[in-house]
Order: C-alpha cells, then structure tokens, then sequence
C-alpha cells in the first residue's frame, strides 16, 4: 500500500533550473530550439518554462551561454615564440571543432555585445593566462586571441554551414568540406604567421623609440 509521502514525491514536478534548461537546449540544438520543445525534454509546461526565462531569444542566449562557458580550452605551455605560433594552431583547431560541433553558435560568440558577462570572464581569464605564459602584455594578448579566434569563428561558421547545403549527395558534401577545411586551416596558419610578425615588429618600433638617439646634436 503506497503512503500518502510516496505519492506527493511521485507527483512531484520536475524541478527546473539553469543547468536542466541548457542541458535540454544543447541536446535540441540552437538552430532548433523552442519553448514548446525545451519544456517538453524538461517535462514541464511551456508557461511553467517562461517563469524562469522571458522569452525565446534569452532561452537562446542561456543555452549559448552554457556551451560557451564549457568549451574546454586548450592550455599553452610557454616556450618562447615557437610555443606560441603553435599554442594558436591548436587554439584554432579547437575553434573549428567547437563551431562545427554547435551551429547556430556563432551569433552569440562572435559578437561582443551578444557575449554575457560569463563569457566575457572566460574570455579575460584566457586571455591573461596566455599574456603570462607567453611573456606578452595584456594588451597584445587581447588583440592577438580576438584577431584569430574572429576570424576563425567567422570562416569556420561559413565553411560548415555551406558544405552542409546543395548538392545532396553526401560523398559529395563530405569531399566539398574536407578541401574547404583544409583552405581554412592553411588560411588561418597565414594569418597567425602575420598576426605574429605584426606584434614583432611592434616590440621592434617601441624599443627603438625607447633608445637614446645618438645622432642628435649635443648641447
């Protein structure tokens, strides 16, 4: 015989939070994503949804936000300009990976009045931790990691989303994607090299503009 306390806990309604709304909306898709549906894989109702999240587009930013905040980023270990340019190959392998992983991402990541204040945290951390293991200023770090994630976000968004439209026939698709991916990583080795002498020649200018001029006259 069941107890009057088995039933209430059996009737209980599911709880919901921050953490099971980004669950289910990752597990949906951002491209795909409703009230209807995230309160359907919470098994609440979808008005029982919106006391907790406003509207459709602060859904979308809450689901963001969780696949933002955890993307394991890759961790550099120093050695000198060589460890560098390598630590950005790696980071933008990562940066393809996490795009084609999350389409519909890109809105929400690449623009930095779309980002929220967990993801502009993520950001600051990582671009600090790279400043100190580099040996490089804050400043230079910043520039450096938005310069190349920017452009990686922005390519890699664009190569996955047209390789996965017409033609249809998927050997096609999957050779179409492969020579499109291998342009975006030799695109992107090009631009760090670029991005990596134009910090270069910076150093170079300031600490020339630091030195004693020797040809000016003397008093």
């Amino acid at each position: 015989m069941k107890t009057p306390k088995d039933v209430a806990a059996r009737g209980r309604p599911p709880t919901i939070t921050r953490e099971r709304i980004a669950n289910a909306g990752i597990q949906i898709g951002l491209p795909n994503i409703t009230f209807v549906g995230v309160a359907a894989a919470l098994g609440v109702s979808h008005m029982a949804l919106y006391k907790h999240v406003s509207s459709l587009e602060a859904l979308k930013h809450l689901v963001a936000e969780a696949i933002f905040t955890r993307w394991d980023l890759p961790r550099g270990e120093g050695n000198g300009d060589d460890g560098l340019k390598n630590y950005l190959i790696t980071f933008t392998t990562s940066i393809r990976e996490f795009v084609k992983a999350h389409p519909g991402l890109t809105p929400y990541v690449i623009r930095r009045l779309a980002a929220t204040e967990p993801m502009l945290a993520k950001i600051r951390e990582h671009q600090s931790y790279i400043a100190c293991t580099y040996g490089i200023s804050e400043e230079k770090s910043r520039w450096l990691l938005a310069t190349v994630a920017f452009h990686c976000i922005a390519v890699s968004d664009t190569v996955y989303s047209v390789a996965g439209q017409e033609p249809t026939v998927k050997a096609d698709r999957a050779a179409e994607e492969a020579e499109m991916e291998t342009e975006l990583i030799q695109g992107m080795q090009a631009l760090i090299i670029g991005a990596l002498i134009m910090l270069e020649e910076d150093a170079g200018l300031n600490s020339s503009a630091s030195q004693p001029n020797d040809n000016h006259p003397k008093k």
